[in-house]
């Protein structure tokens, strides 16, 4: 019996092994091997113009960390990552909050809100173009309307108008996402834990700091650290709507890798860029893997 046993213990370690193997040969044709040549490329000096890669070792990083264009790409991507998560999750967070109230016509709103998500990113940044174009834009057209400028603004042509128009438009792509996540959230939270706040006198926003938000803390961790992820790789919405200017005004890491190889031609200084990019992603990434495997051994 015993051994019957541990027989069955093996089978179902070779199934899942076999299970796992075309994931690690995806894994490893797909993002390993390109990784890898990546790093490897990253030590050398090498442009489309060259017939041999020429190795430099690290003179590629060293450019990249004295150049002053490098450090507005640095403080744009964390302006750009910091504002958008944060007012991504305080606003899903609000409206999912109301989405969880009892309401006619709730599941219409609830479908309607995850439009965004749904519809393709590119779609949605030329929909923002559109919007926030200085001639003949909508954003425009209602501030003159209700008297709050006087002339049209040229939105996406100001460094600041630019990556606000930017960082609204990821905004808007991301609070479906946000509020799914937290939607879920509110579904376990106990009635008589609520019911048992309110006969100790909490009103509603009582309920909300002692019982809602104490048990969505897990998840609240959880969403923000992918959301941070989700817009350090953000890549299409950004250059679907500004390219990245202008004068580099909206110009991300993500958005550096590609003028670095597709503009430049400069695969050796793209690949440099890709690893400093990679090791931004990887920060909030290990600290998810963290509290992922923190709460798998609880």
């Amino acid at each position: 019996m015993k051994q019957n046993g541990s027989s069955l213990k093996q089978r179902e370690r070779r199934i899942g092994v076999m299970l796992l193997v075309p994931a690690m040969i995806a894994f490893v044709a797909i993002i390993l091997i390109p990784f890898l040549q990546s790093l490897r490329l990253s030590l050398f000096s090498y442009t489309l113009q060259m017939s041999e890669p020429e190795f430099v070792g690290l003179d590629n990083f060293v450019k990249l960390l004295s150049d002053p264009k490098m450090a507005m790409v640095w403080l744009n991507t964390l302006i750009f990552v910091v504002t958008a998560t944060a007012a991504t999750f305080v606003i899903a967070l609000a409206w999912a909050l109301m989405m969880n109230q009892t309401f006619k016509g709730r599941a219409f709103v609830r479908a309607v809100s995850l439009l965004p998500w749904v519809l393709p990113s590119t779609v949605t940044a030329f929909l923002a173009a559109w919007i926030f174009n200085g001639q003949y834009g909508v954003l425009n057209a209602i501030l003159l309307e209700l008297g709050l400028i006087s002339e049209p603004v040229t939105w996406l042509a100001e460094r600041n108008g630019a990556l606000a128009c930017v960082i609204i438009t990821k905004v808007w792509l991301s609070v479906p996402l946000f509020m799914a996540f937290f939607l879920a959230g509110l579904q376990g939270v106990s009635q008589d834990q609520v019911d048992a706040a309110r006969v100790d006198g909490c009103e509603n926003f009582g309920v909300l700091r002692h019982v809602v938000l104490p048990h969505l803390a897990p998840t609240m961790i959880i969403v923000t650290i992918l959301g941070a992820m989700g817009n350090l790789q953000a890549f299409d919405v950004i250059y679907a709507l500004t390219q990245g200017g202008p004068v580099g005004a909206t110009t991300m890491l993500s958005v550096e890798v590609y003028k670095q190889a597709f503009e430049n031609w400069d695969m050796g200084m793209a690949c440099a860029v890709g690893v400093l990019w990679f090791i931004a992603i990887a920060v909030p990434t290990v600290f998810y893997l963290r509290i992922l495997f923190k709460r798998e051994g609880s």
